[in-house]
């Protein structure tokens, strides 16, 4: 195999080459004073082939010529200690063995050791420190200037910014502050709960005060904003911290938890406004990435719905795990372009595939699954606002359901390896006709795996509402204190199970890689929100005082809601598994006998329309299902 030398790779070898004859010889001058004997320098030229061969040797065996000295890290800082800490002791066998040391100096090895690891490491991090000012020019007066960059660091510029929590978020924020020559903010100092830290100081930094003294702390520097970093802090904590901010009257921004960055790189664009969601407090999610990344990785997947909220941060995880070809399912149009164009920008290396389809068509899904061949499909597709599907059953029948049935059955016709179906937290005794549709999709997804020779593990995944999805509550209040209220609620008492979106879909994910077939996964929502208490949290988020400033109104139940929602029947019971956050439900098996039946009754009733057939049909399908919910 030829092996090519590039100018750069011989450009390094010299550089070294020089460092190392000039530490070996300089290590001679200090052990003799500087007044080398005629002796010495003999044994000097004598040696000098062993040293650099056994030391470029131990370079070479330890990567040090395969990095880039731009991107000097601490890994590689490490294996220059480890090669200068080898060459040394090999030198000294070598010699004790060649002549037992005879007219050899032992200590200038120990002195060419320390001479050697600075010099190295020296220009390693000076060639660093200067790419990081470079922006392409490498005259004599870019670099001068990126010199004097490089030593006027400590100075401040720009607005001063206080770092919340001490810990693995904040330093690297801070690193992010100090390194990235485009900010124009610096850094005071963080705050932190634990009390040890105080005084101790990160990337030179001090930890000035706990979290708090927060207020007193900004008043005596002079913060202009605070950046909370702290990735497991719980929602009363958050509500603190926030609060404290809001009293200092200091702008407070926040970075995201490890959930919902993709790449799971922390930097200065992750900064963002403090949101709701961030009040929620809810604990990261621990993923077997292994097991994820076995069904994953090198397949072809498919995901229905791929422009809704819970498809398109779907989307996003699959893409982490090097699928082969994700093929974007999506009837409407302009969702559908937009997470396309992101994903091709984010994951060059996976073939995006968008499809403009309607599940509600069979012989295009057909087509589709002729063409492409998933192995795994992913259904998110699904019309879910209640009032309005209150208002068109039918649509519900055609979507939800017969939608449902002709994926399934095409999944089962070509043989595809898994079927994860997302449901709802309303398909539990459902008291509208999206839980009843949804309910009854469950049954067919399940159904399937009771087919005699599938080779597809059909599986469903059942949890509450997502925060900041289309059409969810949290955008109505915010655009109605926009508006300068009233804000509307339904009951005082109302109340909805929340997680986040990113959390949700790698649960989805998850749960996915640990069904067999059949299972009901329900995911672990939480605590129980009041709708109430969350409209008058934001009122306060936005600075304005509930019943003062904006008004707030309770408009009753609409048609199809109930007050609180459930994750499972009292007929299922619940069986804990390996992941904290998922569960498997044992569900009550289904008598099929005469469904398809019904179903196509069902079908026909849809193309006439009609209200209250459809609706007894449901109920006849659906015996839980409550037609006439009590009103408040």
């Amino acid at each position: 195999m030829k092996v090519r030398i590039s100018r750069n790779l011989l450009i390094i070898f010299i550089i070294d080459i020089f460092l190392l004859c000039s530490s070996f010889y300089l290590a001679h001058l200090i052990r003799f004073d500087f007044d080398l004997p005629d002796w010495a320098g003999e044994k000097y030229i004598e040696l000098l082939p062993y040293v650099l061969g056994v030391k470029l040797f131990c370079f070479y065996s330890l990567d040090l010529y395969k990095g880039m000295w731009r991107y000097t890290s601490l890994n590689d800082l490490m294996n220059i200690v480890k090669a200068c800490t080898a060459a040394t002791f090999g030198l000294i066998v070598f010699i004790l063995f060649k002549n037992r040391f005879e007219m050899v100096s032992r200590s200038v090895f120990i002195i060419d050791w320390c001479l050697t690891l600075m010099s190295i490491l020296s220009v390693r991090i000076i060639t660093r420190l200067c790419f990081e000012e470079f922006t392409g020019d490498i005259s004599f007066r870019a670099v001068f200037n990126s010199f004097l960059k490089i030593f006027k660091r400590g100075q401040k510029k720009g607005k001063g910014v206080l770092i919340v929590g001490a810990g693995d978020f904040g330093q690297k924020m801070c690193r992010e502050f100090i390194e990235n020559p485009n900010v124009q903010s610096h850094v005071i100092g963080f705050l932190d709960d634990d009390v040890s830290k105080i005084g101790r100081k990160i990337h030179g930094v001090s930890v000035l005060n706990v979290i708090d003294e927060l207020e007193h702390t900004v008043k005596s520097t002079d913060a202009d904003e605070i950046i909370i970093a702290i990735s497991n802090a719980s929602s009363e904590r958050m509500r603190h911290i926030v609060g404290f901010c809001k009293k200092a009257g200091v702008d407070f921004k926040t970075i995201p938890n490890m959930g919902e960055v993709i790449d799971g790189k922390i930097n200065i664009s992750s900064i963002r406004n403090v949101e709701y969601r961030d009040l929620l407090g809810r604990e990261p999610v621990k993923l077997d990435k292994a097991e994820i990344g076995k069904y994953l990785g090198n397949k072809r997947v498919i995901v229905t719905g791929a422009g809704g909220s819970i498809g398109t941060g779907l989307c996003r995880q699959i893409c982490r795990y090097s699928p082969e070809k994700i093929i974007l399912f999506e009837r409407a149009e302009s969702p559908l372009y937009e997470i396309d164009l992101e994903l091709k920008k984010s994951f060059q290396d996976v073939e995006i595939i968008p499809v403009l389809g309607d599940i509600q068509n069979r012989m295009e899904l057909n087509k589709i699954f002729e063409e492409f061949q998933p192995d795994i499909v992913f259904h998110a597709a699904a019309y879910k606002h209640v009032p309005m599907l209150e208002k068109h059953p039918w649509k519900a029948v055609d979507n939800n359901i017969e939608g449902t049935r002709n994926l399934v059955e095409v999944t089962h016709k070509f043989k595809c390896e898994k079927f994860v179906f997302v449901s709802t937290d309303k398909a539990v005794n459902p008291t509208n006709v999206m839980g009843t549709s949804k309910r009854i999709a469950e049954i067919l997804v399940q159904n399937m795996n009771n087919i005699q020779g599938s080779k597809t593990s059909f599986i469903t995944v059942r949890f509450g509402n997502v925060i900041g999805s289309v059409g969810s509550v949290i955008p109505l209040f915010k655009r109605q204190i926009k508006e300068g209220g009233p804000v509307t609620v339904t009951h005082p008492e109302m109340i909805r199970y929340f997680m986040l979106i990113p959390e949700a879909c790698q649960l989805i994910l998850q749960a996915g890689s640990m069904g067999k077939g059949g299972e009901i996964f329900i995911l672990e929502m939480g605590k129980p929100v009041k709708i109430d208490t969350m409209a008058r949290d934001l009122i306060r988020f936005s600075g304005l005082e509930p019943g003062v400033d904006i008004k707030i109104e309770y408009t009753g139940l609409r048609p199809g809601e109930k007050l609180y929602e459930e994750l499972m029947t009292a007929q299922e019971n619940v069986v804990p598994t390996d992941h904290q956050k998922i569960m498997v439900l044992n569900s009550r098996k289904i008598n099929m006998n005469g469904l398809s039946q019904k179903l196509e009754i069902l079908k026909d009733e849809s193309k006439n329309r009609s209200h209250d057939t459809i609706r007894a049909l449901l109920k006849e399908i659906i015996p839980e299902y409550d037609l006439n919910p009590p009103t408040v």
